[in-house]
């Protein structure tokens, strides 16, 4: 065997086992065991949903702040999303963060007029549930079975969210 040859060796082999690595990371982002937390969201209008309410519809549980600067650069855009997809059974359900004053979420949802819910988490329970939300926003997808497909820290790409909203509308509500 030649130098070349018995350098070339660890490369194939570092390739191949970084391909692999690739897969498998590829699949656990793609594998849906994680089930979003059974929670009831209290909403400005004081209407109470259940998670479990809501199977059979994609949905965004969006996790805001008043306060939060990214967040209200990013609300239209979220808005638009909810108004292009929810005929087809997207929601959008705006947790306020727990510090946030109910006056003020009232008064940004009035000013905004969002079209979705906007709920208010007074004593984190729902913030908890979903892991203990720290950083706002961050969203959660999930499908119509109830899994969370997704989890965004920060401003989301919405394009690329877009994409995965598309593809979870098209799949069956079973399965």
């Amino acid at each position: 065997m030649n130098a070349r040859a018995i350098l070339k060796r660890p490369v194939v082999i570092l390739g191949a086992a970084l391909t692999v690595l690739i897969a498998v990371a590829a699949l656990a982002i793609h594998h849906r065991t994680s089930i979003a937390p059974s929670v009831t969201f209290t909403t400005l209008a004081g209407e109470q949903i259940m998670t479990a309410d809501l199977r059979g519809k994609v949905v965004l549980v969006d996790f805001w702040a008043t306060t939060c600067a990214v967040c209200a650069r990013e609300m239209p855009r979220v808005i638009e999303t909810y108004r292009a997809y929810a005929p087809l059974g997207f929601e959008v359900i705006a947790v306020a963060m727990p510090y946030d004053r109910p006056d003020w979420v009232a008064d940004y949802s009035k000013r905004n007029a969002l079209p979705f819910r906007v709920a208010l988490d007074y004593d984190a329970t729902i913030n908890d549930a979903f892991g203990g939300v720290e950083a706002t926003p961050t969203s959660f997808l999930i499908d119509k079975q109830g899994r969370i497909v997704q989890r965004i820290v920060g401003a989301p790409d919405l394009d690329r969210l877009r994409e995965t909203i598309e593809a979870e509308l098209a799949r069956p509500a079973s399965g």
